[in-house]
Order: C-alpha cells, then structure tokens, then sequence
C-alpha cells in the first residue's frame, strides 16, 4: 500500500503514478455534450426538480483502451454534490488501495489470570480493533472458544476494551432524529452486531398470540414473549390482509430496559422480522455478551464492563474477521453505513493518535491528491466528514468520481470494487430497479439522502464497451428524480453501443 512504503519506494511509485495518469488519465473534453437527453429532461421536469440540481458524467471507463477521450455527456460535472452513499465508493476504494483486499481485522482476547476446574481466576479482556461484522454468530464462536479454553465460570469480569477508536460524540438521533433506524448505529471499535436487536414475530392463531423472539437476549431488558394477534376482518380476508403491522404493535421502546408493545399482530401478516437499533447503545456490547455468555451457559462472578487490555500482554486468541474484499460486499451492495464508518475509522489506526475521523480525512485527502493527481486536482478534492455517506457535509464532483472510477477499472483491485456494486435489477439496493435496458448491465452504487439522489458505477453495453456513468440530483425532490438518473444509465447503455 502507498502510504506504509518506505521513503524510496514511495517516491519511486508517486512518480510511477503520475507518469501513468498524464500519459493515460482522461482529459474532460470541453466539448462533449453537454446538453441532456431529452428522456432525462422530462422525467427531471415531472419530478419537478430543474436540470440544474443535476450534475452527471458518462465517459469510457478505460479510455486509452478505447482510443477515446471525450465524454459521452458532461453535463455540470465540475460542480460539488452531496452524493449521499455514492461517497462509499471514495472509502471502499481508497481501503482497497491503502489496506489491501485481504486485509482482516482482529480482536484479541486475554485470559486475565488462571484457569483451574473450569474457573477462571481471573478478568477474561475482549479488545475492539474496528471489526466491522462482528455479528451475533462470530460473537458466539468468539464465546465459544473461550469456552474451549475449559472455562466454564469467569469469577472476575469480562472487560471490553474499545479504545482503539477516538471517543465519539455522534448520537444515533443528530442525523434526522431517528435513533432507532439501524442505518443510524454509531462506529465503535468494539461494534457488536451492528447494535440492533432483530425481532420475529410468528401469528399462532390457535393460542391468539404471535410469538416474539428476539437476537440477542440482552441481559437485564425485559423482552415481551407475544403480542395478542389483531381481530382482523370478518372471515377469510383476515388471514390474507396486513396492513401497517409496525404500527399496530404500537412499539414502546423509550425505556432501555423494556421492549413492550401495547398493541396487536395482525394475523395476515404471517412471520415478519424487524430489525431496530438498541435505544441505548453505550451499553449494549455489555448486555449482549453477558446475555449470550449466559445462554451458553456461561457464568459470570463479576459484570461485563468498560477497560483496557495490558499493553504489551500477548492475546490468548485472536478472532479474525472476513478479508475486506468480502467487507466492502456488504458496504456497497447493502448500503451499509456503520460498516462504511468502521473503515474509514480503520484507515488511520496505524496513525500517530490513533484512528479518528479528522486523521481518516486527512489521510484520504492525501491519498486523493496522489492517486488522482491533475489539472483539476483541487476542483475535484471531496469534502470529507464520516465516509459513508450518511451525512449533510460531505461532497465530491462527479467529474472526481469518475477520475476514481477510471482509475479503479485499470487497476488490481477493480475486479473486487465491481463485484461490490448492486446490480442493476438483480441484487443490493438496486434489485428492485424497473429499468429494463440496463438490468443486469450495469454495476451501481446508488445514494439517497431526502434531498440527494445518486448513481455512480459502470455501465456494460451489448457491443463490449465499458463506461462510467456518475449522476448526481441535490434538490428536495432529489428522491422523486431517480428515474431521470435511471433514464440517463438506460441512455449509456444504449449511446455507448453506437
């Protein structure tokens, strides 16, 4: 990776890096169309959102390849956007080229003291190092293996390190005071099952009940067992018809230490599953591991509790987590936002002052003006905030994305970064899409903020051309303006087969 090299070979691959980019880095023609497509133009207009709060660029992903330089369309592309989660496409890659594709994330695990009869005598330490899937599975392997180790009771505590990341100050409702949507868990360096409780609900019409589970058990919250099911309508229509079933659970969740529902299941619903973030999630790494630790019939003398492993102590074990290749699967396909955090967070762990979001933007920053080294380097430099998207403050130009787009597609990792993007029509976020010239030819990150919309990826056309399509809408009906952005990727499609 660039920056963990020596002096001499940094010098030598900054120099190798800008020799390949003057020689075969894109120059944004100034005339290429610059006028939109006119199915574009109507939809933008039945959207009611003015061409000018959109800003796109289609352009050959390989253009020395192509013997092309000029855009298909470049339409505002200069202009800095709120791209929304686009922006996951700057972390995704600048990790891939800063960390590797096989990078993985560990998490020590100390055995404090002794261990005699199946006891230990001792504190059993789990250190965070960012992990960003450590989800209730690899958690109870992680238990399990302790467990392996002969210890069947902890006579001290189990101790949580998670100081590898800076202390945040992000509350879960300061985005758009919906703290318990799961998209809005905050980054922790010991981020346990992404702090969300999933919750199944199965009608048992017999009893008259719908039975709850709930994954994890967290230790000291009382979880209601079952709902009453809803009387329905008259007849057969009730097992077929649903409705609104979250609210008429009527949730009661503003109490920590109770998940109450004052309402009904309504019985056509049939088995749903809910997923919410934990009302208060400081404490919820410590009430699932005491909560699992205990229905693996684990027991505890101590509590589970906050502290630090001893420097220099060598782990008992290290968990270790899927390679990044897989990680970034899960961040572009799916959106996911907190793993897009824990990522950016891990690009500056090895930094003086450790990993937090000011050393990730610097380090990204740096990184930027080095890979994509050009004329209109500093027009094209992102505003950085989180790296995931999930925020009013970060922007990028189109044109900057697609610099990093084309430089990804001739590079080693471009065969993991394409086969991280949904799918038009097939799969991630985009498998609902309508389209159906691009369904399945196109591979696409999509963005949507209330008032953001965004498409930024590659474009496949039947005669075997590769294009870079980036469009972004900033407007507040940006969301009702994505099947103009749609319409522009049927049109790549299409004009790039010419």
């Amino acid at each position: 990776m660039l920056f963990n090299a020596p002096p001499s070979q940094f010098t030598a691959r900054l120099l190798a890096c800008l020799i390949f980019l003057a020689v075969s880095a894109p120059v944004l023609a100034q005339n290429a169309a610059s006028t939109l497509p006119p199915e574009v133009d109507a939809l933008l207009a039945r959207a009611k959102v003015p061409r000018e709060a959109l800003a796109a660029i289609v352009v050959d992903a390989a253009p020395a390849l192509a013997g092309k330089s000029a855009p298909l369309l470049s339409y505002r592309a200069g202009s800095l956007m709120n791209p929304a989660s686009v922006m996951k496409l700057v972390t995704t890659y600048a990790g891939l080229e800063l960390l590797g594709p096989s990078f993985t994330w560990n998490t020590p695990v100390y055995v404090d003291g002794t261990v005699a009869d199946g006891v230990l005598h001792g504190n059993l330490v789990i250190q965070g190092k960012g992990d960003p899937k450590l989800v209730l599975e690899r958690l109870w392997l992680l238990l399990r293996r302790v467990q392996g180790l002969g210890i069947k009771t902890i006579s001290g505590d189990i101790v949580l390190d998670r100081s590898a990341f800076a202390p945040a100050a992000q509350n879960p409702a300061d985005f758009d005071g919906e703290p318990l949507r799961p998209y809005n868990a905050a980054p922790d360096a010991l981020l346990v099952n992404f702090k969300s409780v999933v919750m199944t609900f199965v009608p048992n019409p017999a009893s008259g009940n719908a039975n709850i589970s709930f994954e994890p058990a967290l230790a000291g919250v009382r979880q209601q067992a079952s709902v009453p099911l809803s009387a329905g309508l008259n007849g057969r229509a009730a097992l077929t018809e649903c409705g609104d079933y979250r609210e008429a659970l009527k949730a009661d969740f503003a109490d920590p230490l109770r998940m109450a529902f004052n309402g009904s299941y309504p019985v056509g619903c049939g088995e749903k599953v809910w997923a919410i973030a934990y009302a208060d999630p400081a404490s919820y790494a410590e009430r699932a591991i005491a909560g699992l630790w205990q229905e693996m019939g684990g027991q505890l003398g101590g509590r589970v509790r906050e502290g630090r492993a001893t420097p220099h102590q060598a782990p008992t074990f290290e968990m270790v987590s899927p390679t990044l290749a897989e990680v970034i699967r899960d961040i572009n396909k799916y959106s996911n936002n907190v793993m897009a955090q824990q990522l950016f967070l891990t690009l500056s762990q090895q930094q003086p002052g450790g990993a937090s979001n000011e050393a990730s933007r610097e380090l990204v920053r740096a990184w930027w003006q080095t890979r994509f080294a050009g004329p209109n380097n500093q027009q094209e430099l992102p505003v950085l905030d989180n790296g995931s998207g999930l925020s009013r403050l970060e922007r990028v130009t189109p044109q900057g994305l697609a610099r990093l787009l084309q430089t990804a597609y001739v590079s080693g990792a471009m065969p993991e970064l394409m086969a991280s993007l949904p799918i038009t029509g097939v799969d991630g976020t985009l498998k609902r899409s309508k389209s159906r010239v691009s369904q399945g030819w196109a591979h696409l990150k999509s963005g949507t903020l209330r008032d953001a919309s965004a498409l930024a990826g590659y474009v496949h056309t039947p005669s075997g051309r590769r294009l870079v399509v980036v469009a972004i809408v900033n407007h507040a009906n940006a969301p009702a303006a994505r099947p103009a952005l749609e319409a522009l990727v049927d049109w790549a499609v299409r004009e790039g087969s010419r």
